[in-house]
């Protein structure tokens, strides 16, 4: 049966030599598996250059429940990106969150809420004008909360260290090393909080963007099973020096 559903490409692997199997996170059935064959030949429909890291896209798919590998009928970008391939910085900072991403979400089932905010994030990126440095730092802060681990903003006078293994404050040091301090703990939570509009209304330092990405990652190693280490991290950080 054929089934309409619009798709953010995850990871693309290579099956042969001009067949791949894709993984996408699509709106009506979650994280699924797509065999694409003739990626590679002159003319064909699908091509390569549409299953590149966080492209968004719309399909006519085949669906089989209990199926591992499932079957594309029709594929095309949409919308189509505007500056995100054609920019270095846009594109790493997409290349950084796509890994993060596939290494997050495990959702094999419908998860409008997260599919939206992800499709509507990466949409924003695209077509914003004004360079956001600080995007990745909000994206996956934000992200958190689809998640089901997002941070507490519930503060008291007193408390001036956030704890990122319970993801609250606190009024003393916890007795583990992974927590924030007070001006730290403040552009986690700002960061968190304000709209992608005006997150360059945050003025960070690269030293301090760079600390703040490390809180975040260990944020997610803590709260998200399997994490890993991010191989994208110290491109990112290089090409945002």
């Amino acid at each position: 049966m054929l089934h309409k559903t619009r798709g953010i490409v995850l990871k693309t692997t290579l099956y042969s030599e001009s067949s791949v199997v894709v993984q996408i996170f699509t709106e009506k059935f979650g994280i699924q598996s797509y065999m694409i064959n003739g990626v590679k030949k002159p003319k064909a429909k699908i091509r390569m250059n549409m299953l590149q890291p966080l492209h968004l896209v719309e399909m006519i798919v085949y669906h089989k429940n209990n199926t591992s590998i499932q079957r594309v009928s029709e594929l095309r970008p949409a919308p189509i990106f505007r500056s995100i391939p054609y920019d270095i910085i846009k594109s790493t900072i997409v290349l950084f969150l796509n890994e993060v991403l596939y290494k997050s979400i495990r959702q094999q089932t419908t998860d409008e809420y997260l599919f939206d905010f992800i499709f509507s994030s990466v949409c924003w990126f695209d077509e914003s004008e004004e360079l956001n440095v600080n995007f990745h730092l909000a994206f996956l802060l934000k992200l958190s909360r689809f998640l089901g681990f997002a941070p507490s903003t519930q503060t008291k006078s007193d408390q001036s260290y956030f704890d990122l293994q319970e993801g609250e404050f606190r009024s003393s040091i916890p007795v583990h090393p992974y927590f924030l301090e007070k001006s730290d703990a403040s552009l986690f939570i700002s960061l968190f909080s304000i709209p992608f509009e005006k997150i360059n209304e945050i003025n960070m330092e690269n030293q301090t963007r760079r600390s703040i990405l490390d809180k975040i990652l260990v944020y997610y190693t803590l709260h998200t099973a399997s994490f890993g280490d991010i191989r994208s991290h110290q491109i990112l950080e290089d090409v945002l020096s």
